[in-house]
């Protein structure tokens, strides 16, 4: 196999890019580090395993995410594929059987007769094993290595860029008391995506006394915590006030207790992990608790008292660069013409951007290597904008979801809803012109 690529990292974004390139018979090797090694939230060998939550978010045209879906989908992409034939029940959202969607991308990926699997922790760019190829992608993610990222370190001129993220705990179906929960998604009680644990006023405040007060793992003395706004640990976000989380992740709006017959003060919800529905994630509950004060403080809440907890939360530094300064608009380092970065690490967050991420450089390289260029992503789309915000300086830049705030503001004036329903009418017209420009 000619040595063409070579990809750091057998995630979302590696698996995502060695499939385009794929499609255009160009050969590439995974460098993956498991089963031989592993991140301190990463458990299964397979490829694209999911460490946080098992949704992949909304499916509505009408937000950024629905939008990329619909993007990545047009331009095949392998864990779109491997998203609908293993997703669960989970209302608006599309969420996933974590362990079928992981075993069907390896198997995909090992089918591929022009991607080759090597297990090997990579340390360094100069590893003799990378010396021949003509391209190397750090598809590292977020939890690269300590010595990789020393060694980026290095190149971009920067110091280590870092936040912190924190993982759900997933508790037992069988250990919940279903004598205090009911099943129903928000307006829709006939749905069964969701457990709802209802809390009344008393119950709320005494679980928010409990959870403001608890104890939390430390940080390393060498790391200040920097938490991303969009996934903060559920204490960090009730230590904001007493009704943060009663107007957030514990909102009741939409949801009735058919027991009472009442909306109640404040609901914890439980999401399916699984087709089976034997696991439940608490929804927003990523957390940085000690292990023991997980199970006090969480037990609680009503339902849960006796819970078997499955996973518990955990929290974990995740690494990513100054994307508008050091990656040109390729994703490749302005220092190293031979390397690019994809995935999380060039500050883009979320599963479904860190693959889009992968996807966009794979058909980059793709062209590239054909002697063709690919036409600049416009910025109305969900692609797009997203590729954009790498490019975007920034005083202080901050890793991203896709939302309409990244996307070129609208030139007209309207009520929200209609504005949604206009960036999406853009973004579909737009992309759909530049499917044809590439030949798609």
């Amino acid at each position: 196999m000619d040595k063409n690529i070579a990809i750091i990292g057998g995630g979302l974004a590696g698996c995502e890019l060695a499939w385009q390139l794929a499609r255009f018979d160009i050969p590439c090797t995974i460098f993956e580090m498991k089963p031989q090694k592993f991140s301190p939230a990463h458990k299964s060998p397979l490829l694209a395993e999911l460490v946080c939550s098992n949704s992949l978010r909304s499916e509505e045209l009408t937000t950024g995410i629905g939008l990329l879906k619909h993007e990545m989908e047009q331009l095949d992409s392998l864990m779109m594929r491997a998203a609908r034939t293993c997703r669960v029940p989970a209302g608006k959202a599309l969420a996933v059987d974590r362990e079928k969607f992981s075993a069907f991308i390896t198997e995909e990926i090992q089918q591929q007769e022009t991607i080759q699997i090597k297990i090997k922790e990579i340390q360094s760019l100069d590893d003799p094993e990378l010396k021949d190829y003509k391209y190397i992608i750090i598809a590292a993610g977020p939890l690269i290595s300590d010595p990789l990222a020393r060694e980026l370190s290095k190149i971009t001129g920067d110091k280590n860029l870092y936040f912190y993220d924190a993982i759900a705990p997933i508790v037992s179906a069988d250990s919940i008391n279903m004598e205090k929960v009911f099943w129903g998604a928000r307006y829709a009680p006939e749905d069964k995506d969701y457990l709802n644990c209802p809390l009344t006023e008393e119950e709320y405040f005494r679980f928010y006394n409990e959870l403001v007060s608890a104890k939390t793992v430390a940080a390393r003395d060498f790391e200040r915590e920097i938490h991303f706004e969009g996934c903060l640990p559920i204490e960090e976000m009730a230590r904001r006030g007493g009704m943060t989380l009663a107007y957030g992740p514990l909102k009741p709006v939409g949801l009735v207790d058919p027991r009472t017959k009442e909306q109640p003060f404040a609901v914890v919800q439980l999401r399916a992990e699984n087709l089976d529905k034997t696991a439940f994630n608490l929804v927003g509950f990523q957390t940085k608790l000690t292990y023991p004060e997980q199970k006090r403080v969480f037990r609680l809440i009503p339902g849960l008292e006796e819970a078997e907890f499955l996973r518990l939360g955990s929290m974990h530094r995740n690494t990513y660069v100054n994307a508008p300064r050091v990656l040109t608009s390729e994703l490749m380092l302005k220092k190293r013409p031979d390397i690019f970065l994809a995935g999380q690490i060039t500050g883009v967050e979320g599963y479904l951007e860190s693959a889009a991420c992968g996807l966009y450089l794979g058909l980059h390289l793709a062209f590239k290597l054909r002697g063709k260029v690919l036409p600049p992503l416009p910025k109305e789309t969900a692609l797009g904008a997203l590729m954009s915000h790498l490019q975007t300086p920034a005083k202080k830049f901050q890793p991203s979801n896709v939302h309409f705030g990244l996307f070129p503001a609208l030139k007209v004036r309207a009520k929200k809803a209609r504005r949604k329903e206009l960036h999406a009418q853009r973004a579909l017209e737009h992309f759909s012109i530049w499917l044809e420009r590439i030949g798609f």
